[in-house]
Order: C-alpha cells, then sequence, then structure tokens
C-alpha cells in the first residue's frame, strides 16, 4: 500500500521548491509537467510513496529538477511568471493533510532574487 510523503513547500521570484520528507529514499521518481508534479519512491522498509499535485501555476518543466538526500527529496520547479507570488501550491484552494509550508525557508522576497540564484547554483553544483 502507497501513502502520501510528507511534503514541506516554499515560494521565491524564479523557482517554487517542495521537499519531500523520505529517509533513505530509493527507485526516486520525479516527473515535472507544465502544470502538475508526479513524485514517488521507497524507503528503506519498503514502504511506497506516491504524491501527485497538480500545480497552482504553470512552471518551467525543463528547468526544474530534484536533488536526493539521505533525509528527503528537494524540488525546484522554475515557474513560467517569475516575481508572481504563489500563494499556495495546489491548483484547488484545498490543503492536504501531508502538505505544509516550510516556515523555516519562507520569507517576503521582495529583492531576494541573488540569494535565491546562489541557492539553486549551490544545489546544482552537490
Amino acid at each position: 500500500p502507497r501513502q502520501p510523503a510528507k511534503t514541506l513547500w516554499y515560494d521565491r521570484p524564479r523557482y517554487v521548491y517542495l521537499e519531500f520528507c523520505v529517509e533513505d529514499s530509493a527507485d526516486v521518481e520525479v516527473v515535472f509537467e507544465n502544470q502538475r508534479l508526479v513524485f514517488s519512491c521507497k524507503n528503506a522498509d519498503g514502504v511506497e510513496f506516491y504524491n501527485e499535485i497538480n500545480l497552482y501555476a504553470r512552471i518551467n518543466s525543463k528547468d526544474s529538477r530534484e536533488k536526493r538526500s539521505d533525509r528527503s527529496i528537494t524540488c525546484f520547479m522554475r515557474k513560467w511568471k517569475e516575481k508572481v507570488a504563489w500563494p499556495r501550491i495546489t491548483k484547488e484552494n484545498i490543503k492536504p493533510a501531508w502538505l505544509s509550508v516550510d516556515f523555516d525557508n519562507w520569507r517576503d522576497w521582495e529583492g531576494d532574487e541573488e540569494a535565491e540564484r546562489a541557492a539553486v547554483e549551490q544545489y546544482a553544483e552537490v
């Protein structure tokens, strides 16, 4: 039986970030579509995780990527319309129980593009 992974998200001028909190993930698959993201993986115990998110707005699926670490899988999705804040990650105005705002990384990002560019480059290098 598969279950949704606990997911955190936050918004930046150029990217929207999603962090799927699965430790020791394997068989990670992330599919970026223009207005949808599909995530699946297994953890060390063989539990299957699956999340499907119809996105609030369009993304550039070719310029979006994910990075796996021991504790989570972080996706950074390039916004189609930059510098437009997303009030939520989902198209529908409902909040699934497994989805939360990442308040540790959330902030008012007016004029914060340099910091974001540095963060994306840091992720890309790892």
